[in-house]
């Protein structure tokens, strides 16, 4: 299967970061614990260019923790900034206000060395669709935050949204919303990924190729999740594992033949919403960070 989309939106959105950037002093970004790497777009790094960088692993989950601990562990060597989230819990976004505050802690400082005082610590959050953003900015903003209107210098329709000051009484500025990027499909494998956990919804994906690609892979790295989630040894076929499935399921066709569809559909949507358990596709490695 080959994956390949770039839409022509998305150079509008790179040309509104980079209008915007000068204005920033923190870049968030948010990506799938899942897959660190195919969930980020890598023409964020040069954009922000020198500016604070934030990572944030959201549907952290759904990730396996120890996993996860290593790619935060791994950000914090190279000397970006790094938590794990679920961006539907408000416990895990205080957390990421102290984060803020101490990216930009070292701007604060510069500031009043030069006798400037109470300027506001300004963030962008950015990130490729279905990683959570939208929900993030919504429950991260939340009702009280209030618009500023528009500044100077800002492609027209973003907004300047004042937060709750910090505890070192640092007021900290949103922009919503740079825009959204999605990755080129270089590697074929970010495709895959990313199909894997519903990101990309294309009425050319074929859903059983999806499913059996997911099958090798679950039987390779996570052996014993198929089995424990619908009580059958698998054997090295993966065609005969779906067929497994969808007996499990009762996923059956007319004449009494396995309905592979609809077998793959309750694969896919049973890894996807965690009922295989927490499952890190893509594992922590220094050469990936």
């Amino acid at each position: 299967m080959h994956f390949q989309w770039f839409p022509g939106h998305m150079t509008k959105a790179i040309r509104s970061m980079k209008d915007s950037i000068k204005l920033i002093d923190i870049v968030i970004e948010l990506v799938d614990a899942r897959i660190p790497v195919s969930s980020r777009n890598p023409e964020i790094d040069s954009l922000a260019g020198s500016k604070s960088r934030i990572i944030l692993l959201n549907k952290c989950d759904m990730a396996d923790e120890r996993e996860t601990a290593g790619w935060i562990s791994g950000y914090k060597e190279r000397g970006l900034f790094a938590a794990s989230i679920d961006a539907r819990k408000k416990q895990d976004l205080k957390a990421v206000t102290a984060l803020i505050e101490k990216a930009g802690e070292e701007k604060r400082q510069r500031d009043l060395k030069r006798g400037i005082k109470n300027r506001p610590i300004r963030t962008m959050v950015v990130g490729i669709p279905n990683v959570g953003k939208s929900t993030f900015i919504n429950s991260f903003v939340g009702k009280a935050s209030a618009k500023t209107g528009n500044k100077p210098g800002v492609t027209k329709g973003n907004q300047w949204i004042k937060l709750d000051r910090g505890k070192n009484g640092a007021q900290i500025e949103l922009l919503d919303t740079p825009g959204i990027l999605w990755p080129k499909f270089e590697d074929q494998t970010v495709g895959l990924h990313l199909a894997w956990i519903g990101a990309i919804r294309d009425e050319r994906i074929i859903n059983t190729d999806l499913a059996l690609d997911l099958i090798e892979f679950l039987e390779s790295e996570h052996k014993g999740i198929i089995e424990e989630k619908y009580g059958f040894t698998p054997d090295e076929d993966s065609v005969n594992v779906l067929t497994q499935i969808a007996s499990a399921r009762g996923c059956i066709a007319k004449g009494g033949e396995p309905d592979y569809d609809k077998a793959a559909f309750f694969l896919l949507d049973d890894f996807r919403n965690a009922r295989l358990g927490r499952v890190t596709i893509e594992e922590h490695k220094e050469d990936l960070i």
